[in-house]
């Protein structure tokens, strides 16, 4: 299987890059193809947004390419999005994507436009502690489709954001479907009333509300000056309840090593 890895957001580390190109080669059940637009740099972005365009179109109409990873988060992949899932090249509905954190925007376009996309583990993930075991999860379900790869509870149609994301998505043209899916969320570096915010901005949203269901994944709270009263927990239950979106309790995603994966369905 050969895997492209893309950096639309951030430049990827090259030491992550170096050892993640290790790990890879030992399987011997796939090839990994770091394209050189992962080291570019402009500003914030690996890359300008033509060149991180450019980079992604490639390698979706390279017919030898099976799968395409996304090398890192950050930010920037929303500038993007929409020109990259506009008049798909042939075969690009044939391949797996798999991100998560900012690669969310454009998991939402391609899925929106046909693809096969899954919320799982990115290459720079290899710099967390435990990084290599995200790493072997990530591979194991690109080649081939492991199920103890998946978060585990996972029951019917299926889409998994980061919450800032998902939020920042409402209303745009990568909006979506949410009818009948359960939404997995999870955080990083937020604080509870922040997280009660977004909160708010998405279960008020009538397309959030025709939702199957929520569950809440792991998010790390910095702390506030004052004390808000109630954990993540609380908070994303208070809402379910008010909107009437039913919650299913916790889910094996996050900003770290453990981040299991979720395909959308």
């Amino acid at each position: 299987m050969r895997i492209a890895v893309i950096a639309p957001s951030c430049p990827l580390n090259r030491e992550a890059a170096e050892a993640v190109a290790a790990i890879a080669a030992a399987r011997g059940d796939c090839e990994l193809l770091i394209h050189s637009q992962c080291f570019s740099s402009d500003g914030h972005f690996a890359g300008p947004d033509e060149e991180r365009l450019a980079a992604l179109r490639q390698v979706m109409a390279d017919d030898s390419v099976d799968a395409i990873w996304f090398a890192r988060g950050g930010y920037g992949s929303n500038r993007i999005a929409e020109a990259a899932a506009a008049h798909l090249p042939a075969g690009a509905r044939d391949k797996l994507f798999m991100g998560y954190s900012d690669g969310g925007f454009l998991l939402a376009a391609l899925h929106r436009a046909g693809c096969r996309v899954a919320h799982g583990p990115m290459p720079m993930d290899i710099m967390r502690d435990g990084g290599e075991a995200a790493i072997a999860r990530a591979l194991d379900w690109l080649v081939g489709g492991e199920a103890t790869a998946l978060e585990p509870d996972l029951a019917g149609p299926t889409m998994a954001f980061n919450l800032t994301v998902l939020s920042s998505l409402l209303g745009t043209a990568l909006e979506p479907d949410f009818t009948g899916r359960e939404l997995l969320i999870e955080e990083l570096d937020e604080e509870h009333y922040r997280i009660d915010r977004f909160m708010f901005h998405l279960t008020s949203q009538p397309a959030v509300r025709r939702a199957s269901s929520l569950r809440l994944g792991r998010c790390r709270v910095p702390e506030n000056d004052r004390p808000f009263g109630s954990d993540e927990e609380g908070i994303v239950r208070d809402w379910c309840r008010r909107s009437g979106i039913p919650y299913r309790g916790r889910a094996d995603i996050g900003h770290d090593a453990a981040n299991k994966v979720v395909p959308f369905s």
